[in-house]
């Protein structure tokens, strides 16, 4: 029994894993990908409300989902070439490096475009719903 508990201690939930992520990825680009992530499920939220309200505010709301979707996935990119020069610029320094020094450093430089495109992604297939459920509404 208090193997089972030590086990259960030793792994990290859901939220501490990504605030780990999150920090390793670089807080000043991971951060505003987060909080574009939160709007992207607060807009999804506000057009689920405004289809079944009958809100003319759809194409509004699908319009910003799409705006912010590709911003995140540009903020991404930006944060990956950022953190790719400054390795470079710390490998120019060092001089001779070892290949997990390296591979740790494109790994953290790939955070920021992975979680863009993971916003990207939920902001596009909300976006899809939506034009085709409004499209239905429509056709009725």
């Amino acid at each position: 029994m208090i193997s089972l508990l030590f086990i259960l201690q030793q792994k990290e939930s859901f939220f501490s894993a990504l605030f780990s992520r999150i920090n390793e990825g670089g807080p000043f680009f991971m951060v505003p990908i987060l909080i574009m992530l939160l709007l992207t499920f607060f807009l999804i939220i506000k057009s689920v409300i405004a289809l079944k309200q009958g809100s003319a505010t759809l194409q509004k709301n699908i319009s910003l989902l799409s705006s912010i979707g590709l911003l995140t996935l540009v903020w991404g990119m930006l944060g990956q070439l950022i953190g790719l020069v400054e390795m470079f610029d710390h490998v120019e320094k060092i001089g001779d490096l070892s290949t997990g020094i390296f591979a740790g450093g494109l790994k953290v430089s790939a955070l920021p475009p992975i979680f863009g495109f993971f916003v990207f992604i939920i902001s596009r297939a909300a976006i899809i719903v939506f034009t085709w459920i409004g499209k239905e509404a429509g056709q009725k």
